[in-house]
Parts: C-alpha cells; structure tokens; sequence
C-alpha cells in the first residue's frame, strides 16, 4: 500500500471515530458527557481523543460542543441575516469568487434536463476527505454530482451519482477524482487556484436557491425562511427545503448551513445528522478560531 492510500485510509479511520463522537453526543446531550464518557463510547483513550478531535475539528471536543449549542446557532443567524441581504444586493450568486471555494456556477441546457443526460457522458470516482467517503462526477465544464456514502463501495456510488442524470454515461476516472478532491476539501482553499466550476441540473426554482446557499459563507448559518426571502418566495419555506434536499453537489453547495429559525439543527440531513453536524461545527470552529486571532493582532 502507498504512503498516499495509508493516508487516505487514515483520514477514513479518523473521520468514522469523529461521526460516532457525534452520534453519541447527540443521544447523550441532555447528560452532558465529559471527556472520558465520549472517548469510551468510540473506543479510544481519553488522550487520544483529545489529541484525534482537535487534529481534525482544530479545537477541543468541549469547544466544539460549545459551537453546537442552540444559543450560538441563534447569535449565528442573526449575524447572518444581514449578510445574505449584502451577498445578494451585491450579486455574490453570480460567477466569482463564492467565499471559502473559488466557483463558478451554470446549469445544464434546458435540453439537457429534458434528455435527462442523453448524449453526456461523465467521469466519475470515489474521493475521501475530513467528512468520509464521497462520489463524484464532473463532465466537461464542471462538477455536477457529489454525493456522500456510508462506505467506499463503487456499485454504491455509481448507483447514486446515476440517479441524477440517468441517461448519462459514466466513465471511471480515478485519476481525475483523485486530482481535483484535494481542493474539495481543502479547509484553507485560496482564490489563487483556478476556479472550479459547479454544473448542475434542476429546475428554476431550485437553482435559484442553490445560488442563494452559496452566499452563506463558511461560520455563517440561515434558516429555511431566509432563504426562501432571498429568492423572492418568503412564504414557500417548504418549497425551499425540498430544493435543498435535493441538492445534487453536498458540501460545495452548502445546503448544511441552513437550520430551523428555533437554532435547532435538522435530523433529517439526506448525508446524515452527524455529518451535518460535523460540517457546520467545524466551520462554526475555524470562523471563530480566525476572528480570534485578528483580534490578537489588532492588539
């Protein structure tokens, strides 16, 4: 085995120890369990759970869980609430730089969503990264297709990428994957790569909120009414939450940033609870983790 796939193995291994961290926190929140109660339930010492956890999330399990809280997703969606106004006066949906990833975004041709893919032909893999196993599709102008799975099995992944354009051809491409998930990925992605561009299908209204997820940035969370505001329909909150379940492209259209105005974080994320959870805890961190060291250089 190369040093490479050791590494990746590894990433896999760690991130499957994070997801049941979370799972047991999220059964045990009421008896708020310490250090020692959360790293039993993952079978790992206490030491190394510590040391596991701030690796990946880059705090402590105790600061994460802070970050989780209802009152922070509160204090987080009224600091939001006047940014996405900001992002959308300023045409932030549009192609240009989208936040934490550099993107441009397009839809298929209207024919091509009658057609169902007919005549594409798209190059697909398995990729790994801090939130496990995911597949992913890319045809020639972009990436179309990012799906979460419980295990690196390529039956599965094909089965599920398929779904979205049924008529496509899919051609394995784990070279291409390989070289495009490390920037997927990347916690400290920079505008000085070249843009990636996300090419999906959907009807109107759906792409239209997906536009308006890609202005909540990374740290940044939005309820299901503002997003529904943001594309001009403030009454069909239930219509928005369909769309954004059926995201076609996880993570990069960040459709994990969006929560119920209560602050309380939905269990019925189509990639799982804990995933969800992990992604915005970990953003939630890293936002809070900057803002603390621009202050320390302002002193």
């Amino acid at each position: 085995m190369t040093d490479t796939l050791k590494d990746r193995s590894q990433t896999a291994r760690d991130y499957a120890r994070i997801e049941a961290a979370i799972r047991y926190l999220q059964s045990h929140y009421r008896d708020q369990p310490g250090l020692d109660e959360i790293a039993a339930a993952v079978h790992v010492s206490p030491y190394h759970f510590q040391r596991l956890f701030t690796r990946w999330a880059g705090i402590s399990p105790k600061r994460f869980l802070q970050c989780l809280t209802i009152e922070h997703a509160k204090t987080m969606l009224v600091a939001s609430e006047s940014l996405l106004d900001t992002a959308l006066e300023i045409g932030l949906s549009g192609p240009g730089r989208l936040h934490d990833l550099f993107m441009t975004f397009e839809a298929i041709t209207p024919g091509e969503f009658k057609e169902e893919g007919r005549g594409l032909t798209l190059r697909w893999g398995i990729a790994e990264g801090p939130y496990g196993f995911a597949g992913i599709a890319l045809n020639d102008r972009g990436i179309c297709a990012l799906e979460f799975l419980a295990t690196a099995a390529p039956e599965s992944a094909l089965e599920r990428l398929a779904r979205r354009l049924p008529q496509a051809r899919f051609n394995e491409a784990p070279d291409d994957i390989a070289k495009i998930s490390g920037r997927l990925f990347n916690r400290e992605s920079g505008a000085t790569q070249s843009p990636l561009t996300l090419c999906v299908r959907g009807t109107n209204f759906q792409i239209r909120v997906w536009r308006a997820l890609l202005n909540i940035p990374p740290g940044r969370l939005a309820t299901y009414g503002a997003i529904a505001g943001a594309v001009g329909r403030p009454s069909a909150a239930r219509a928005v939450g369909s769309a954004i379940g059926a995201n076609p492209i996880g993570y990069l259209i960040p459709c994990h940033r969006v929560i119920r105005s209560t602050g309380l974080m939905d269990t019925n994320y189509r990639w799982g609870a804990p995933r969800k959870l992990a992604m915005i805890g970990s953003e939630l961190a890293g936002a809070a983790k900057n803002k603390s060291g621009q202050a320390a250089q302002s002193l």
